[in-house]
């Protein structure tokens, strides 16, 4: 229907802005009309063209997104794509049972087959005039890998009869460097053709990788290709999955395993980044209001606030996913306390949503940095995945507590740990600015002896190396570069330390290589978190090693703070150093406030997030302009003494305002309505910051606002 049209629609797509955007599988409706850039149209069911069509009508740039390892695919597995049935290719687990993501749509596993119906999908999208594609969530579940199907894959890629991943260690290994290829080769492939399809239409096809965190995929037991994709030419960006959902997975620490939202999501955004940065790959941040899982309203709020600060904390990211399934938030029913049938959103949270959803259209990206010691670094690599599931001779890693052992300690502290990928060891970027790194091989193998070679010039260049580790789970003696090949190492960390010089003592050390330092200690990490009191010795030893390399100490603190242009974002953190609350002087506008209160200074309690609107930093204080809204802002025009523009938002929401004008408004008129300006309820000025808070009721096609002063 589109067809003869996609030049046309991809041309006037590249002039559309692409800062803020959501996925929506449902068709356009004015009640979850969001009004952010981009609209990532979901599935490709029946009514597709009439979905594009409906939200390229109503302003979106529309793109595409759909499943890569699952999705509603019913045409190619029970045989309308090609006269097969095709249920045989879900990912299947020792008991024969198939994964499921949701009714008829099992995981699959990315056969030949299942890849050329996936090129047909985006044949349709492109003739579609779409020319961004973004392929979400190639999963492999670790528990999977006992299908026929698997079978075959594995018998082409190791030359070899296939064997069962819960015989051995080595067994467990292969099957998860399989599917992690499998994986990388369907998003290969498919984004090969979509990019060669495109130029045969003679338009620029870009294509991204919706993801969960390789943080959250190991401790979920998923594997996935996740850094090596970056390398990819065909891969032009990602966006990062992190929300509730991922960062509510309990963690251990001081011996307490329980929920740390605020410090799980903070981490992952982290991991995303850094996976990221060297390749310089478009990163979009995503963060959800609710959560697949079936909650109350109140714990949607409290933990959207906490996710949502933590993305905000990583100031070169400025694209945001504001929310995925519109429709699900607005029209959606959960609990409330107090009440025995699920309720609607709230009409006070759909305005603070909409504030911290529309905030995002303009936040900036800033080169601050979160207030602290920066330069400390925790490992990690892609075979983090590989050695979570099944486990061998009773070694396990509780709650993937051999990574937060490392990395908790600091971050609760206030040290703004940074993520490093093994994999992005070889851009010179990746360790620039690292000053002490911490590692270990319990829960992580090294793809390439090259990873050791990298590291080595590091150190001796000057920076300071701490692993930890006994080096005694199953995986050390997988058949690997280490011990086959003319290696013989029992460890993957023996071939390091000889790299280095090292011969390791009953000593932590350190140990000085050249200009830099190595500590050895023989104790996993999952050690330091998972019992009370354990984690003392490791803060030391960082202090120590940061003291040495920096000439500076570790500052520890109880929260982090950043600002971004007039926008302050903190977090003070339970379990810390502290329990006192941090105070942030004003006059500042609450924006986790449906209220938008101007605040003379606002006071964050421990477990506690903020987001603010500082006025002391607002530029040109003189120019009219709409500070943060429930809304979004068109068509402004200002002359001397008036201000107008259109307000745009979901209809029938609440919108609340704080607009900064040079004097008290004399006239308002909202919908060619002049309001009554003794009425309060509608309106109020505040004169110590020059602001009028402004109340009305939202519509998604305008509401016209003019400002007489």
């Amino acid at each position: 229907m589109l067809l003869g049209s996609a030049a046309a629609f991809a041309q006037q797509s590249s002039s559309l802005r692409e800062k803020t955007s959501f996925q929506i599988s449902a068709p356009w409706k004015a009640e979850y009309d969001v009004r952010s850039d981009i609209a990532m149209v979901y599935g490709v069911s029946n009514d597709f063209e009439e979905r594009v069509k409906a939200y390229r009508d109503n302003g979106y740039n529309v793109q595409f997104m759909t499943g890569i390892a699952w999705g509603d695919y019913q045409d190619y597995f029970l045989g309308r794509y090609d006269g097969k049935m095709h249920l045989d290719e879900g990912q299947k687990q020792r008991n024969g049972d198939t994964i499921w993501h949701g009714h008829w749509v099992p995981y699959i596993v990315p056969t030949a087959s299942y890849l050329g119906y996936m090129k047909s999908i985006i044949k349709r999208v492109i003739d579609a005039g779409i020319t961004t594609i973004y392929l979400e969530e190639p999963e492999f579940w670790a528990r999977a890998g006992y299908s026929e199907a698997f079978k075959s894959e594995w018998q082409k890629y190791y030359g070899s009869p296939w064997v069962a991943q819960h015989e051995s260690p080595e067994a467990t290994y292969l099957s998860s460097k399989l599917k992690y290829h499998l994986y990388y080769n369907a998003l290969n492939e498919v984004f090969t053709y979509a990019k060669q399809y495109g130029k045969e239409k003679g338009l620029s096809v870009r294509c991204f990788v919706p993801t969960h965190s390789l943080i959250n995929y190991s401790s979920w037991q998923i594997v996935s290709p996740e850094a090596s994709l970056a390398s990819l030419p065909v891969v032009d960006g990602y966006i990062a999955q992190v929300w509730t959902g991922t960062s509510r997975e309990p963690v251990f620490f001081d011996g307490k395993e329980k929920e740390r939202v605020f410090e799980n999501a903070y981490l992952e955004y982290g991991c995303m980044k850094s996976m990221t940065e060297p390749t310089h790959r478009k990163m979009y941040f995503l963060t959800d209001p609710i959560e697949d899982a079936r909650r109350s309203w109140d714990d949607y709020k409290r933990n959207y606030q906490a996710t949502f600060t933590a993305e905000l904390m990583y100031p070169s990211v400025d694209n945001f996913e504001v929310m995925p399934w519109p429709n699900r938030i607005y029209l959606g029913k959960f609990k409330v306390e107090g009440f025995d049938k699920p309720q609607p959103i709230a009409p006070e949270y759909a305005t603070q949503m909409q504030v911290m959803v529309n905030s995002l259209n303009d936040l900036p990206s800033s080169t601050n940095a979160v207030r602290g010691s920066k330069g400390v670094g925790v490992l990690l690599s892609n075979s983090m995945m590989f050695q979570r599931f099944p486990t061998h001779k009773d070694y396990s890693d509780p709650q993937l507590s051999n990574f937060y052992g490392m990395a908790l300690p600091l971050l609760k502290r206030g040290v703004p740990v940074e993520m490093v990928h093994m994999e992005n060891l070889s851009f010179p970027e990746t360790l620039k600015d690292i000053k002490v790194l911490v590692m270990s091989y319990a829960n992580m193998k090294p793809p390439t002896a090259d990873v050791h070679r990298w590291l080595n010039e590091w150190v001796r260049k000057g920076g300071i190396l701490l692993y930890y580790g006994r080096d005694n789970d199953p995986l050390q003696q997988v058949k690997e570069w280490w011990n086959s090949g003319g290696n013989s190492f029992t460890a993957p960390s023996e071939h390091l330390f000889g790299l280095l010089g090292v011969r390791p003592d009953e000593r932590t050390g350190p140990y000085t290589l050249g200009k830099g330092k190595i500590y050895i200690v023989r104790q996993d990490p999952k050690e330091i978190v998972m019992t009370q009191g354990q984690d003392s010795g490791f803060v030391r030893l960082v202090r120590e090693a940061y003291a040495t390399a920096t000439h500076a100490p570790l500052r520890l603190k109880n929260y982090l703070y950043l600002e971004r242009g007039p926008y302050t974002i903190a977090a003070v953190m339970d379990e810390s150093v502290s329990d006192a609350p941090l105070t942030i002087k004003g006059p500042v506008i609450d924006l986790f406030d449906p209220n938008l209160p101007v605040l003379s200074e606002k006071i964050v309690h421990p477990g506690e997030q903020t987001y603010l609107y500082a006025l002391e930093r607002v530029n040109d204080k003189r120019q009219a302009r709409v500070l943060c809204a429930a809304s979004r802002t068109y068509d402004e025009k200002r002359s001397t003494g008036s201000y107008s523009f259109v307000s745009r938002s979901p209809l029938g929401t609440r919108n609340v305002m704080r607009i900064l004008l040079p004097s008290r408004p004399m006239a308002i008129e909202v919908g060619g309505v002049k309001l009554d300006m003794a009425d309060r309820t509608t309106h109020e000025w505040d004169v110590v910051s020059h602001t009028c808070l402004l109340r009305f009721v939202n519509d998604n096609k305008g509401v016209s606002v003019k400002i007489t002063y």
